[in-house]
């Protein structure tokens, strides 16, 4: 009978969180949280390919951030099309005959200018009001932000879940996964400031999380969320600086009284995709500060 019991040995963190044999690949890869988790797992040894649609962003990433143990190879790439993606696959597929071991999906958009409270707030009170301010959206904002959070997400998986189920065997008790980047805004009851189209797609893309986790459960493929709280980033922030990085100047509302941090994503990431892992499937990890613990919302 299993027991499950472990040596001392293997209950070290370099153990627990060891990703040196992987090959990684991160969509929106060149700046905010998908720049910290290339930065992550390329600090523990994985080799990582990066795409997005910004060559200059990429090729800025591999000059200032592949250092080692792993490797950053940019391939850029735009995944709101079905070719884009298959384009991307195959470049990959080319060099990695046994596989990839981890996909992130965080590619991902907001076009919500129109709605948000900062230019803005209707009189909650009045219907007139709210739907004055609701009618001020834009119908392609909307068709925007779905094809790159969501749609675009689910053709991503579905090209690469081939790739990912080849690695299955590659490293002894070891299942390869997928870790969508999905927000808090999924599943915060309020409007995420306005923001009603990012908010509503990244509740979307939280129940794919768990359509896929249920539907690849045959291909020993995990799939798993990460749904940060506010981190830093161009989304966030507006821009990046010439090390592609972004800062907020503002005062974080959450109980933690801070924004997250490069190490806060990378500890989310090493502990979903790392051996330490391997039992979770189709969940989601909240690194908010404890925004959810203050905030209406449904987990």
């Amino acid at each position: 009978m299993a027991t499950g019991a472990a040596r001392n040995e293997d209950l070290k963190a370099s153990k627990l969180f060891n990703v040196d044999l992987y090959t990684a690949v991160v969509t929106g890869g060149g700046t905010g949280i998908g720049l910290m988790i290339t930065q992550t797992l390329v600090a523990n040894g994985a080799p990582v390919y990066i795409t997005g649609r910004r060559k200059e962003a990429l090729d800025a990433v591999v000059e200032k951030y592949s250092t080692g143990p792993g490797d950053i190879i940019a391939v850029p790439a735009d995944i709101s099309k079905k070719e884009g993606i298959q384009r991307l696959v195959n470049r990959v597929a080319d060099t990695e005959v046994r596989g990839i071991q981890l996909l992130v999906n965080n590619a991902g958009i907001a076009r919500d200018d129109n709605t948000k409270y900062s230019n803005g707030k209707p009189d909650f009170k009045s219907a007139q009001s709210i739907s004055d301010h609701l009618m001020k959206s834009d119908p392609e904002a909307w068709a925007e932000t779905f094809s790159t959070n969501v749609s675009s997400q689910f053709f991503v998986a579905a090209a690469f879940l081939p790739l990912l189920a080849r690695a299955n065997g590659c490293i002894p008790d070891f299942t390869p996964s997928i870790i969508n980047i999905t927000s808090i805004s999924g599943v915060m009851k309020g409007s995420s400031n306005g923001q009603f189209a990012y908010a509503s797609s990244k509740a979307a893309f939280l129940h794919l999380t768990r359509m896929m986790a249920t539907t690849f459960i045959e291909t020993q493929v995990r799939v798993n969320s990460i749904a940060p709280g506010v981190f830093p980033s161009e989304m966030t922030t507006g821009g990046s600086n010439e090390h592609q990085k972004s800062s907020l100047d503002s005062e974080a509302s959450n109980p933690r009284g801070r924004y997250g941090h490069d190490t806060d994503m990378g500890a989310a990431v090493l502990f979903l995709a790392g051996p330490g892992g391997q039992f979770f499937n189709g969940q989601v990890l909240y690194p908010d500060g404890g925004n959810l613990l203050v905030s209406p919302a449904c987990t």
